[in-house]
């Protein structure tokens, strides 16, 4: 069991299996994998290792039938979140100017960020089980030196928002989404850095 600076509190996956040389918790079929995270977390080299799908997309999660969207159609990929924060009318991404800007003021709306149907009916789709979330959540410290090395290339305008503070609070929020998604029955876990093996949430230890 481990405590991360964005407040979850983590214990290892037992048995993971190893897919094109990275583990993954032993229950993933790999056609489910949704991998999310901040900017600079690592997605595409994850993705890439692994050959997913090469095109990032986007989902604003307030939007009802989120789940059926294209973006979520062609997996394993990687997705940046849209999320709902209170006084905004739409899901705002962590790397845009109206979240940059006021950050450390803006408040994530969990009650607004919108979950798939349970599945009732036989004939019905099982939305919930059909993906699986990792959330990339490195340490901040590291996500900064990857951002500047990014920064220096001019490959990524994101990266000309490079400053500790904002990285940190978009891990929190990131954190915060995670513990959301998997109290409400999503399937989720967290992973610290590509070459490292997943771990689970501890809710109970969490306070989520």
């Amino acid at each position: 069991m481990k405590q991360t600076a964005a407040g979850l509190t983590l214990v290892p996956i037992e048995n993971c299996q190893e897919i094109k040389g990275v583990l993954f918790p032993p229950e993933l079929r790999f056609g489910q994998l949704v991998v999310t995270g901040p900017p600079g977390s690592g997605k595409t080299t994850l993705i890439k290792r692994i050959k997913g799908w090469p095109e990032e997309g986007y989902i604003d999660i307030s939007f009802a039938g989120w789940w059926k969207s294209q973006a979520m159609a062609l997996r394993p990929r990687e997705v940046q979140l849209g999320l709902p924060f209170v006084g905004e009318k739409e899901g705002l991404a962590l790397f845009e100017p109206e979240w940059l800007s006021r950050c450390a003021a803006l408040r994530l709306e969990p009650g607004r960020i919108r979950l798939p149907p349970l599945k009732r009916h036989f004939w019905d789709t099982d939305w919930t089980r059909r993906f699986v979330f990792e959330f990339l959540l490195p340490p901040a410290e590291l996500v900064l030196e990857r951002r500047l090395a990014r920064a220096r290339e001019g490959t990524h305008p994101v990266d000309e928002f490079l400053d500790l503070a904002h990285i940190r609070r978009q891990m929190e929020v990131f954190a915060e989404v995670a513990a959301h998604f998997q109290r409400s029955g999503m399937g989720v876990y967290v992973r610290e850095n590509v070459d490292e093996p997943p771990w689970r949430i501890d809710l109970e230890a969490t306070g989520a």
